[in-house]
C-alpha cells in the first residue's frame, strides 16, 4: 500500500520504519527535515510539505504531539488537507482526545474518510509491531486499512471515531496514578530510612511490580532517556482532566497525578522520561544520560 507519515519524533519515526519493513511504500514529512533523513536512507521519499505526502497515497497517517500540532499541519498552507483526495484516508495516530479529532473530520468534510488509531506502547513496541491500536472510525474504513494497522501491531476497534482517542485516554489515565503511586512509595522509603535497592525488591513482586520493574534503573541510576517524555505525559494528564469535566465525572486520583507531574514539569524535567515524576516526589536526582 502506498502511505504517507506525517511527524517523525521517536514515535513517529519508529512507526513509519516499521511501515517500511513490512513492505508499504512511504512518504514523510516532518517540520525539521533532517529527522527524515535515516526513513530516506530506508528506502522512503522525503516530501516537502504535509500536502506532498498524500500524492498518489491510500492513506496518510499522522503522529504529532497534540491538538494543536494536528491543526497546523492539518490545514496550514500546503498542509495534509491540501493534498488529501477522496479515497485517501487520514489515519490519525497522535494523542488528541476524541473532540479533537471529530473537528478535522468536521472541517475535513462529509465526504472525508477519516481514522483515530492512537496507540498504547513504547518505542522498543513500535519498532517490533507489537503496538496496541486503539481504532476508531468507520468499519468499512477500517476493515480497508487493517492490513497497514496489522503492521504496527495488534488492532483493537472500539466504535465510531473519537472511540479510539476515548479508550487511550481511559488507559493512560492508569500510567499516571501507576507511577505517581511508585514515586509516593519511593518518598515514604526515603523518608522511614530504607534502602532503595532492597526496596525495589519487595515493589517488583508486589501489585505495583511491572511499573517497578520497568522504571527501576532509572530511578536507581537518576538517569532518565526518554521512551515517553514527561512533556507528553503531563499533556496527557490535561486532556484526561478535561474529558472527565465535560462527562461530568471527578477523578481525584488522577488529579493528583496531574499535580505530581505539573511539579515536576516546573523542576524542568520535561524531556526526561516520564517515570522521573519518580524522582520529582522523592526528591531524587534526575537527569538524561
Amino acid at each position: 500500500m502506498k502511505v504517507g507519515f506525517c511527524g517523525l519524533g521517536q514515535m513517529g519515526t519508529a512507526m513509519a520504519r516499521r511501515l517500511l519493513e513490512a513492505g508499504h511504500e512511504l512518504a514523510v514529512w516532518n517540520r525539521t527535515p533532517a529527522k527524515a533523513a535515516p526513513l530516506a536512507d530506508a528506502g522512503a521519499t522525503v516530501a516537502a510539505t504535509p500536502a506532498q505526502t498524500a500524492a498518489g497515497a491510500e492513506a496518510v497517517f499522522t503522529m504529532l504531539a497534540d491538538p494543536a500540532a494536528l491543526n497546523t499541519v492539518m490545514f496550514e498552507e500546503q498542509g495534509l488537507a491540501a493534498g488529501l483526495r477522496p479515497g485517501t484516508a487520514l489515519i490519525d495516530s497522535s494523542t488528541i482526545g476524541p473532540d479533537a479529532i471529530r473537528s478535522v473530520a468536521t472541517r475535513l468534510g462529509p465526504e472525508a474518510t477519516v481514522l483515530d488509531c492512537p496507540v498504547l506502547g513504547s518505542i522498543p513496541q513500535a519498532e517490533q509491531g507489537t503496538l496496541k491500536v486503539f481504532a476508531g472510525g468507520p468499519a468499512e474504513a477500517l476493515a480497508r486499512f487493517r492490513p497497514v494497522l496489522e503492521a504496527l501491531g495488534t488492532v483493537f476497534p472500539f466504535g465510531p471515531l473519537g472511540s479510539g482517542q476515548a479508550m487511550k485516554l481511559v488507559a493512560n489515565s492508569t500510567l499516571g496514578g501507576l507511577m505517581t503511586t511508585l514515586g509516593e512509595a519511593v518518598a515514604l522509603a526515603q523518608a522511614l530510612g530504607l534502602d532503595l535497592h532492597q526496596v525495589f525488591d519487595v515493589l517488583v513482586a508486589s501489585p505495583i511490580g511491572v511499573t517497578a520493574t520497568g522504571k527501576r534503573s532509572l530511578v536507581e541510576s537518576g538517569t532518565y532517556p526518554p521512551n515517553f517524555r514527561l512533556a507528553l505525559a503531563v499533556k496527557d494528564l490535561d486532556l484526561i482532566a478535561e474529558a472527565a469535566d465535560r462527562a461530568g465525572i471527578e477523578l481525584l486520583i488522577g488529579e493528583a497525578a496531574r499535580f505530581w507531574y505539573a511539579q515536576a514539569l516546573a523542576a524542568g524535567l520535561g524531556d526526561l522520561d516520564y517515570s522521573a515524576v519518580v524522582a520529582a516526589i522523592a526528591g531524587l536526582p534526575a537527569s538524561l544520560p
